[in-house]
Order: C-alpha cells, then structure tokens, then sequence
C-alpha cells in the first residue's frame, strides 16, 4: 500500500511540469521514429537496389537512366517498366553462383541451392530439381545491370542521414526538457520538506540527530532526482524504443514479432523478482547512509570535545563501524545486480537469436523466395537494437529500487504532521500570563510538570530557579507552544493558548538562550534576520541598548561585519549580546532568559543588568537562572523541584523562609550552611 502511494505521489510531482514532460515524450517519439527507419531503409536497399538485381529483366523499347543493353537488346527491371514500354514477353534473369554472375532467358521458379557446370545452372530444393541455360556476364555487364539502382541507394542513404539529424537533435531536445523537468521537481520537493521541516513540532527534532534529517534533504531527494534524470528517462525512453521495434516486427513478420514479445513478461517478473531482495539491502544502506551523516555532523560539532578528550582513536572505530556496514550492504547489492543484469540480457539475447536462426533456416526456406536477405538483416538489426533498451531497463534497476526507498524517507517526513500556519494578524497582547494546574509528561509516563500554577502579569519579571531537571525549561517550552498540554490550562490576557496560532503566538515574544545561535550572515542580518519590518535604525538601536556597539564599533566592517556559521569568530559573551538585541528589536510583549547571563563576564553581566532594567518596562519577562545574583530584583521568584513549585515569593522573602532557595543561595555565595553538603 504504501508502495502504490509512494509511486502516486512521485507521479503527482511530474504532473506539476506535465507540459515539459509531454513536450519531451513527443520529441522522444519523433527521434525514436526517425532512427529506427534504418533498418527497413536498408532492407529496401537490399533487396530493392542490391539484390533486385535478380529480379526479371524485361526487354523495352526506349533507352533511360534505368535501362541496361545486353546483347544489342534493352533491358528494364519489370519493377521500373510500364506497358507501353515493353516489348513482346522476352525476359531476362540473373543469378549468383559463388561470385559469378549468369544470365538466362528463362523463368527462374524457385529458389535453392545453385550449382553451375558449364553453361547450365542446376537449382535444387527438397525434392525439386530445375536446369536452365545461361551465359557468364563479365564484371564490365554486372555494373552497368546495377548502375540503375545507384541512385536510388544514394537516395535513401541520404534520407536516412537526414533522418539521423532530425533524431539527434530531437533526442538532444529529449534530454533537455526531461533533465529541466527533473530538476525543477526536486527543487519543489527539496523547497516542500525544507518548509515543512519549519513546520514539524519540535518534538520531532528529539530523537533525531540533525545529520539524518539532513541526509533527507539532500541524499534522498538526490536520489530521487536520479530517478526522474535517468531512472524515468531511462524507462521511458526503453519503452517507447521498444515500442517501435516491435511495431517495425510485426510489420517485418508478425509470427516472429509474437514470439520475440515473450521478452516483455520475462523482464517484468525479472524485476518484481529483484525489488524482492534488493528492497531489503537498499533500505539498510539509505539507513546506514543517515546514521553515518549523523556521526559526522556529530563529530564535527564536538570536535573540541573530542581533541580535549582524546577520543578520536574511538571515534573512529565507531565511524569505521558504520563505514563497514554501509560497505557490507553495498557489496550484497553489487553482487545481486552483477548476477542479474548482464546475465539476463545475454540469456534473453541468445535465446532469441536461436529462435530467429530457427525460425527463418526450420520454416521459412521451405518455400520459396519467402526469406530475402533483406528481411534477415533488418531482424538482426532490430533484434540487437531491442536489447540495447532492455539493457538500460534492467541497469536502471538498482537506481529505481535506491531512488523509490528514498522517496518512502522523503514522504515519511512529509507526513510527519506540521504545525498550521496562520498569517493572520493577532495585535500586540498585553502579556498577563496564567499557568493553571498545569501538568506535562514528554513521553506520556512521567510527569516533568505536576500541577504548576502561576500568574505573570505585564511589567512583572519571574524568576525561575531549580537543580538541573526540575522543569524550568519545560515551562518555558510549554509557553511557547513547543509542545501542548493535555492537563490543565495556560491563558494570556485570558485567551487559552491552544487557540491561539502558534505563529502569532510566538510572534509576540523573546528569547534568549545560554547558547545563543548565530546564523550566517552579518551582525545586522542575525538581530532582523532579515525581518523587512525591522528598519536599520531599530537594529542599531537594539544593540546598543544591550551595549553591543561597544565591540562592534572596534570591527573593520562594524554592524555589516561578517559572521560565520554559529558566530565562531566571536566570543560567548559577544554572541549573547546580539542575541539579546535580536529579542529586543522584535519588541516582544513577552520576553525569555534561558539562563542567557551564564556565559557572560562580570563586566558584561552589569552592562545587560542595566540595559534591561530599561527594557523590562511594560512586558513581562521570565528568567531560568542559576546565578541567583542576577535575579534579586524580580516580582516573583519560583522554586522547582522534581517538576512541582515548592516556594515562591520575592528574593527577601524566600529568604526568610530559610527553605530551598535559602540554601541554594548560600551555597552560591560560598557560606556553610547547616546540614547542607
């Protein structure tokens, strides 16, 4: 089942560039046509020009350029004579014998093994025998009997020439529009999981390194490609070929053209045998494909880790591993398709020319003149042209099977249920926020919130606090709709965020990560990135109420200084005071630390401290933080633990409490507490 979708969807792709696609079929037809007319052209040439020489020879009145003298007679082939040229019944007929040529005034009847002793020529078939009388020509009279059909050999030569120009430039046009229409169809699809990646929950982006989401992107689509480019062309092309010689056949000899058809069956159930086993190796190797993408995004992102570490020697052996798998099923497909496709077209190709040589030397020399030369070579010919395409068909095997296990992969991510999008506009909230006996689980068995209830109204900052693991971040992905919640309720200014389109409700908040990402780009591109509603002047603006243009000033290109990917060349502290002018540019009504001040110097830290004293006015702000120090200011300070709040209150307050927060503090500040640690 999912096979025949697969396959309908693959197809539903082609039809978006149809057009392109029908324009290139046609030209594939016309330059299909125009080269298999070689053979008839050369069966005519054979038995019309070269052997009609054989043909009887009547005797005419007038001389032309198709009239041969004899014997102070005129002769005409009968095919070139009208009545009113003719003269009497008197014919003449040449005929072979080795490399000599004879003459005789008698109707030859039937065709056979010659023999020549002297001037009579025996002609024997069965039980036939027939005698005739005839005279020697010499090699000067065999040219001027020929000379007649000189023109019309040059004739056909040059139409076929002709003919070979028409097709080369359409199969040129063929592969133009068929590879335009290819590649136009991955950059759709390649565009469509980009933008649905965009889509998916981040949920999906858990379990799921990068490098296999990558792989899909850009290996499998390739592949897929491959499948349009050359798989499809391929097919497509084998067919139609295939189409013409069989209709070049049956108009050849219908009989053999029948029996040469069983090659159409044998090649179908050739390949519904070979998708069998080679489905298995190539979904092994596509997976092996994306493990091994992974690792290596991995150990490039790690790197430091790795060197500092010294791990490289175990890296890779677990790289080597993989490495070897990937070889492993590679090989058994190698083998399989080596057993396969040569083997197959040499059997199938010997076969049928033992069903030729027996057709035409078992049954069509029992009568006479049934087989011409001619109509021998043009079988031959068309015989060795049909399994150039079977060849391509059963070669391309491999590269469907590949390509259609790609596209499972690519139309699993596709289906992979993506967020609505929603370009509505929804005005600015105020950014009262309410948390309502909320209770969340990542994995539907444990609980990493338990009835967490809180109220943020506008203007107030909440500090969150907690050990590693106790749901700090977990409320904040719950606020930004990065996973719903099927127990209790979260409001903002009294709307339930379930209703709320997660695009417009995220269109009006900020965050700030420990890690900021920087994309590549410059300065100026990473705080809008690339937001047309953002002007130059907001941007500058934002950076330099968080105290950025302090160091950018000092760059040779200042805010159009180039950053590279992840922002390497800048420091952790430099990084996050452009993260935090990307959130302020953006205005937002609700603003996120995720501990953004861990990574940032003392300095530093006051300099952020004072700038967003400033731009906490009039939004609410929540703060997941370690350094308690950094959050002696907030409204209201939350104390997690194990996913539940077990204090909250100001900083003084918690204090007074002598509670968790308590000794959290102290710690921190480097006191010794009472039955603590």
């Amino acid at each position: 089942m999912r096979e025949k979708n697969t396959a309908k969807r693959l197809f539903q792709y082609a039809l978006l560039y149809k057009r392109t696609i029908l324009i290139a079929l046609a030209m594939l037809v016309v330059a299909v046509g125009a080269e298999l007319t070689g053979p008839i052209i050369a069966k005519k040439m054979i038995d019309e020009h070269m052997m009609g020489i054989e043909t009887p020879w009547v005797e005419v009145v007038s001389q032309d350029d198709k009239s041969v003298q004899y014997e102070d007679r005129l002769y005409k082939r009968t095919s070139y004579v009208q009545e009113t040229d003719r003269i009497g019944e008197a014919e003449l007929q040449l005929v072979q014998v080795g490399r000599a040529f004879y003459a005789t005034s008698e109707y030859v009847a039937f065709d056979g093994e010659r023999s020549i002793e002297g001037n009579i020529l025996t002609i024997s078939q069965g039980d036939n025998t027939a005698s005739y009388e005839v005279n020697r020509i010499s090699q000067q009279e065999l040219f001027a009997f020929y000379a007649p059909a000189i023109r019309p050999i040059i004739q056909l030569l040059a139409f076929y020439v002709g003919l070979l120009i028409v097709a080369a430039f359409f199969q040129y046009g063929k592969s133009l529009m068929l590879q335009k229409a290819a590649n136009r169809i991955i950059q759709k699809m390649r565009t469509d999981v980009f933008e649905h990646i965009q889509r998916v929950p981040i949920s999906y982006f858990d379990n799921r390194p990068a490098g296999k989401i990558v792989a899909r992107v850009t290996n499998d689509t390739e592949a897929i490609r491959e499948l349009y480019v050359k798989v499809l062309a391929t097919f497509f092309t084998s067919i139609i070929y295939m189409s013409g010689i069989f209709i070049a056949l049956f108009f050849l000899d219908a009989t053999l053209a029948f029996i040469t058809m069983l090659v159409v069956p044998i090649i179908v159930l050739w390949m519904i045998l070979y998708r069998k086993f080679a489905s298995k190796y190539n979904h092994l190797i596509r997976t092996r494909n994306s493990d091994i993408n992974g690792m290596i995004n991995e150990s490039i992102q790690g790197m430091p880790i790795i060197r500092s570490f010294r791990r490289k020697e175990q890296t890779s052996k677990e790289f080597e591993t993989l490495n070897e798998e990937h070889f492993m099923y590679q090989n058994k497909l190698l083998n399989l398709n080596a057993l396969t496709s040569h083997n197959l077209v040499f059997v199938l190709r010997n076969i049928a020319f033992v069903v030729l040589i027996w057709y035409f030397a078992g049954q069509s020399m029992t009568a006479a003149g049934v087989v011409s030369i001619g109509l021998l070579y043009a079988f031959v010919d068309y015989l060795n042209r049909l399994f150039q395409p079977v060849t391509d068909i059963v070669n391309q095997l491999a590269q469907l099977e590949q390509a259609r296990v790609a596209s499972e992969r690519v139309f699993e991510l596709l289906d992979e249920e993506g967020e609505e999008v929603n370009i509505e506009p929804l005005p600015r909230y105020e950014g009262n926020v309410r948390f309502d006996g909320v209770s969340f689980s990542y994995d539907g068995k444990t609980d990493v919130l338990k009835h967490i209830s809180l109220e943020a109204n506008k203007g107030e900052t909440v500090a969150l606090v907690g050990h590693t693991g106790s749901g700090k971040s977990s409320i904040i992905n719950l606020l930004f709709r990065y996973y719903d919640i099927e127990r209790g309720k979260i409001t903002i200014d009294g709307m339930d965020a379930k209703d709320i389109p997660r695009q417009q409700l995220r269109k009006h908040m900020g965050i700030v990560l420990q890690d900021p990402f920087l994309f590549t780009g410059t300065i100026e591109s990473n705080v809008s990135l690339d937001n047309p509603n953002i002007s130059k002047e907001t941007i500058k603006k934002a950076l330099q109420d968080v105290g950025a243009d302090r160091f950018i000033e000092k760059l040779p290109n200042q805010y159009e200084e180039e950053v590279l990917e992840k922002g390497s060349t800048l420091s952790a502290g430099e990084r996050q005071l452009i993260s935090f002018a990307r959130a302020l540019a953006y205005d937002p009504a609700i603003l996120i630390l995720d501990e953004a001040t861990a990574n940032i110097d003392t300095e530093t830290e006051a300099m952020i401290q004072h700038a967003l004293n400033i731009v906490k006015e009039g939004r609410t702000t929540f703060i997941i933080a370690h350094r308690l120090s950094t959050i002696r200011n907030a409204d209201q300070i939350l104390v997690l633990d194990r996913g539940e709040i077990v204090e909250r209150g100001s900083h003084d307050e918690l204090l007074s409490q002598k509670g968790k927060y308590f000794q959290m503090y102290q710690l921190q500040q480097g006191k010794i507490v009472a039955e603590v640690g």
